[in-house]
């Protein structure tokens, strides 16, 4: 299939995912571009994922707050303006600064993204969430929970 080009606006966005308690917006699926993907992510203080790590590049840039980046034993603020990449097989974490924050997050060309994101949005609906079952879906999308 060949890709095509791609246009969304505000008022043509696919509904918010609930991921772990952050909203997350897929703007541009693997499927759609071929390539990458695009998430908008805004997260409220304190949300995040736990320690992770994935087959796909990862990079983010913080639109509005700031977030707490941790990898490769090293923990730094982001605040707006600022711009994190995440090589792939990279132990990561992040936690969401005071008043929230709004990012893009970007993925590479491997990315399982939006599946992996689809899937919890519609299996882990409790919080706390089942770390058992996280780690199924992980491993099903090339994902993997754990420091």
């Amino acid at each position: 299939m060949n890709p095509r080009p791609l246009f969304v606006t505000p008022e043509t966005y696919a509904r918010a995912l609930n991921v772990l308690g952050e909203k997350i917006t897929v703007l541009a699926s693997h499927a759609a571009t071929q390539g990458y993907e695009v998430f908008l992510q805004r997260g409220p203080e304190g949300s995040g994922p736990p320690p992770h790590s994935h087959d796909w590049d990862e990079s983010f840039y913080v639109i509005n707050g700031s977030v707490e980046m941790t990898y490769d034993g090293t923990r730094s603020i982001a605040t707006a303006g600022s711009f994190v990449h995440v090589p792939a097989g990279t132990i990561h974490s992040f936690r969401c600064g005071p008043g929230g924050v709004e990012m893009l997050s970007i993925t590479s060309h491997t990315s399982q993204a939006a599946n992996l994101f689809t899937t919890i949005d519609r299996e882990v609906t409790a919080m706390p969430p089942d770390v058992s079952k996280l780690v199924e879906i992980g491993t099903r999308y090339g994902a993997c929970l754990g420091a």
